[in-house]
């Protein structure tokens, strides 16, 4: 335990600082999870809206949620230009 009030107060501070950042953080990884999961749009805005909240902040960094906000768009793209892949069969490989 600190000796100084003030180090009292600052460690208090920090905890609360902590238990609120770990809460934004948790819910980023919810949102991009989904975001994922469902490849539209309007999830990819909300999701990149939300990791631009969060670097004004100073909860995540600003070059972690370009690269989130960037890969995820990626993925996007992918999955809208390019057809899945028809899974081979057993029986169409020995041929």
């Amino acid at each position: 335990m600190p000796n100084i009030k003030a180090a009292e107060k600052w460690v208090q501070q920090s905890e609360r600082r902590e238990a609120r950042n770990k809460t934004v953080k948790s819910r980023l990884k919810t949102l991009f999870k989904s975001a994922v999961a469902s490849g539209e749009p309007d999830a990819t805005r909300r999701v990149g809206s939300a990791f631009d909240k969060a670097a004004a902040k100073g909860i995540v960094h600003r070059n972690k949620a370009a690269r989130k906000k960037a890969r995820l768009a990626k993925g996007l793209a992918r999955a809208t230009v390019a057809p899945p892949k028809s899974a081979k069969t057993k029986a169409a490989r020995k041929k």
